[in-house]
């Protein structure tokens, strides 16, 4: 109904994207991909809908498509950096590292390039946060400090906090109280970034306890897009470090069944890897050694010296 309506007044051409990144985050990618193709065949093409188009790609396994929106963007300043930047996510997710820093690097210099300081820095924060993620603490500090020279803004003092936490604990809760300071009526803020960042800082303390109940003001806002699933993912990581196995599964279940707000960002392939843990807490060797297995298909192409990939092999040993 709505596409009609813009099929009806020109003048809602923009609105092809709104829309069809909203059929994306409910995993209705065959709707999404029509509501980009009308738009296109009507003369309406933007960043956003080329953006989309990647995402769409991405979720449908077709590499051959994320490359034709890459390529699309070669030499538009104004859109360049942001694929550049999704290209890093999707090598990070299936563990390319190394691969992911160099689309890091070229995005982050397309970007200074259009003297777009604060984005620039949003993708040196992007960097550090999958460094954290992964466990290269010492390059996810290095980072988010190259980061933070560039931007102090919102954004980028809430992933260069994310990415510090496990290195620089001081200066991650520092960066969180002058968010709570300076956005007392931030809904992102307070509802999301400080859950998130507390949560971490918690378990950073080894207190799985505190972790949880800090997530619980997140829990209304939690499958938005703004955060990501990042709070669940974290709840699910919070349950593992509380023993409670049956929770956690929950936890990671629900950011594998959310692939459309996911979408590249890595959580989407270490749910696989958490989800495997919840099952060896929960006696489960079965299925533990099973979601072992998917999460080494997903990154069979993997950097073998990332620290998370280097445990997982470990603790997958000790199933056989």
């Amino acid at each position: 109904m709505l596409a009609g309506h813009f099929r009806r007044n020109s003048a809602y051409g923009p609105t092809y994207a709104i829309l069809a990144n909203s059929y994306v985050n409910l995993n209705r990618l065959k709707e999404a991909r029509a509501t980009v193709e009308e738009a296109q065949a009507r003369s309406f093409d933007s960043r956003d809908l080329r953006l989309c188009l990647y995402r769409i790609s991405f979720l449908q396994d077709d590499a051959s498509g994320m490359a034709q929106q890459l390529a699309w963007s070669a030499g538009k300043p104004d859109v360049q950096d942001q694929l550049l930047a999704s290209q890093a996510y999707t090598a990070a997710y299936y563990g390319r590292l190394k691969e992911a820093r160099e689309f890091f690097r070229r995005a982050v210099a397309s970007a200074e390039r259009s003297e777009k300081k604060e984005v620039a820095a949003g993708y040196e924060t992007g960097a550090a946060a999958l460094e954290a993620l992964f466990g290269n603490t010492a390059e996810a500090r290095q980072r988010a400090e190259a980061a933070l020279a560039l931007s102090k803004g919102r954004d980028v003092q809430m992933s260069a906090a994310f990415a510090l936490v496990a290195g620089d604990a001081v200066k991650a809760q520092t960066l969180a109280d002058d968010l709570a300071k300076h956005f007392p009526q931030d809904t992102v803020v307070q509802f999301i970034y400080l859950p998130i960042l507390h949560a971490q800082l918690a378990l950073s303390r080894k207190d799985s306890a505190k972790a949880i109940e800090a997530l619980q003001s997140a829990a209304p806002y939690e499958l938005g897009s703004a955060g990501g699933l990042y709070p669940v993912y974290l709840r699910g990581q919070a349950c593992l470090a509380a023993r409670q196995g049956r929770k956690a599964e929950a936890e990671f279940q629900k950011v594998l069944e959310h692939r459309g707000i996911v979408v590249n960002d890595p959580i989407g392939a270490l749910a696989h890897l958490g989800l495997a843990r919840a099952y060896g807490l929960s006696s489960d060797a079965a299925k533990a050694k099973s979601v072992y297995e998917d999460f080494f298909a997903l990154w069979k192409d993997a950097d073998p010296d990332i620290p998370i990939l280097k445990e997982a092999k470990a603790e997958y040993a000790k199933l056989q």
